[in-house]
C-alpha cells in the first residue's frame, strides 16, 4: 500500500507517518514545510516539498501509484482564523479541492481527513456524540465542516471512500523521543505549562476560573498523538470505496486546565506560576468526546492517559528545547 500523507511533516502527521512506516506502508509525505519540519519526517518515507496549490505537481505525485491518502495539510489556529478567514478557506477548503481533483484523476479512492471537534461549535451537552448538530463558531471550524460535506458529496458522486476524524486536544510526543510538538508560536496548553515550569519568570494564564466545572477552569479531552495515529491507521485499513464516515477521536474523559498544571508540576517537580484571567469569548466550559462509535466500529481504544501525555511531552521538550534542528 502506497500512502500519501499531506502535512506529514507536521505534529500529528509525522506521528502517523512513523506508524505507517512501522506497519510496512510505502509513504510519500507532501508538505510545503511552512509550519512542518523536514526533521520530523521518518527517514523511511519520501518527502516531496510542495504545496497543494501546485495542482500539476500534486497530480504527478498522485498518479505514481498512490492507493490512499491521509490529509493533514492546512492551517489550524482558531483565533487566527477569526482575523484571516479568507486564508483559512483557501488553505483548508480550496486546497483540499485540489487534492480531491488529483485523486479523482488518478483513481485513488480512499482518504482519511484530519477534522476537529470545532465543527460542533458550542455543543448542547457533553460528552459529545457524532449525532449532535454541527454549528461551528469560527472560520476554522467552518472550514473543517465544509470539507466534510464535500467528502460526503464525492462519496455519492464518484465512489470516494472517506473518513473524517474529529480530534479533540492532541497532545504528548512519541515515546521514541524522536518526534514531538514544535510550533513557531506555541498556542497549546501543555507545552505552554512546560515552558512556564522551565522559566522563573513565566506563568500560565488560566482563561476562566469561574466555570461551572469541578475546579472552575475549563475542561478538555486530551488525547495522545500516538493514539490519534492508531485511529488514522484503523480508519485507512478499514475504509471502503463509496462510504463516508465520521468519528470523534477522544478519550471520553475531561481534564481541567488546573489539573493539567498539577500533573506537569508532579512530573517536573517544579513550581508553576498561575495567572487567573478572564474567559475567552466562545470557550465552552467542557468539551470531551463520546468515543463509543469509533470503539465499536473500528475497535480502536486510546492507550494513554493524561500522565503519559505529560511525561512524553516533558521528555520531548526537555531534550529538544528548540524543536527540530532543520531550521
Amino acid at each position: 500500500m502506497k500512502t500519501l500523507v499531506t502535512g506529514g511533516a507536521g505534529y500529528v502527521g509525522s506521528h502517523c507517518v512513523k506508524l505507517l512506516c512501522d506497519r510496512g506502508h510505502e509513504v510519500v509525505v507532501y508538505d510545503n514545510l511552512s509550519t512542518g519540519h523536514a526533521g520530523a519526517v521518518d527517514p523511511r518515507a519520501t518527502l516531496v516539498k510542495a504545496d497543494l496549490a501546485e495542482l500539476d505537481r500534486l497530480d504527478e505525485v498522485m498518479k505514481d501509484g498512490v492507493t490512499g491518502v491521509m490529509h493533514f495539510a492546512g492551517v489550524l489556529n482558531v483565533n487566527e482564523s477569526l482575523e484571516h478567514p479568507v486564508n483559512y478557506y483557501i488553505q483548508n477548503v480550496a486546497n483540499t479541492l485540489n487534492l480531491l481533483r488529483a485523486m479523482a484523476w488518478s483513481g485513488t479512492r480512499r482518504i482519511i481527513f484530519s477534522s476537529s471537534c470545532s465543527v460542533y461549535g458550542i455543543p448542547p451537552a457533553t460528552p459529545i456524540t457524532e449525532e449532535m448538530p454541527c454549528f461551528p463558531i469560527t472560520p476554522y471550524g467552518s472550514s473543517k465542516l465544509m470539507v466534510e460535506r464535500i467528502l460526503d458529496d464525492c462519496s455519492r458522486a464518484w465512489g470516494l471512500g472517506s473518513t473524517s476524524l474529529r480530534y479533540f486536544n492532541a497532545a504528548g510526543a512519541s515515546p521514541s523521543g524522536r518526534i514531538g510538538e514544535a510550533h513557531p508560536e506555541e498556542i497549546h496548553l501543555i507545552p505552554l505549562v512546560i515552558g512556564a515550569a522551565n522559566s522563573a519568570n513565566d506563568r500560565v494564564r488560566v482563561f476562566g476560573v469561574d466555570y461551572p466545572t469541578k475546579d472552575g477552569s475549563a475542561v478538555r479531552d486530551y488525547i495522545h498523538v500516538d493514539d490519534l495515529a492508531t485511529a488514522h491507521l484503523a480508519a485507512l485499513e478499514s475504509q471502503e470505496e463509496g462510504d463516508f464516515r465520521c468519528y470523534n477521536v477522544g478519550t471520553g474523559w475531561g481534564t481541567s486546565v488546573k489539573e493539567v498544571v498539577d500533573v506537569v508540576r508532579q512530573v517536573m517537580k517544579k513550581e508553576i506560576k498561575v495567572e487567573p484571567s478572564e474567559r475567552r469569548a466562545g470557550d465552552p466550559p467542557e468539551l470531551f468526546a463520546d468515543p463509543t462509535k469509533i470503539q465499536t466500529e473500528l475497535g480502536w481504544e486510546p492507550k494513554h492517559g493524561i500522565r503519559d501525555i505529560v511525561e512524553t511531552a516533558v521528555e520531548w521538550h526537555t531534550t529538544h528545547p528548540d524543536g527540530y534542528d532543520d531550521e
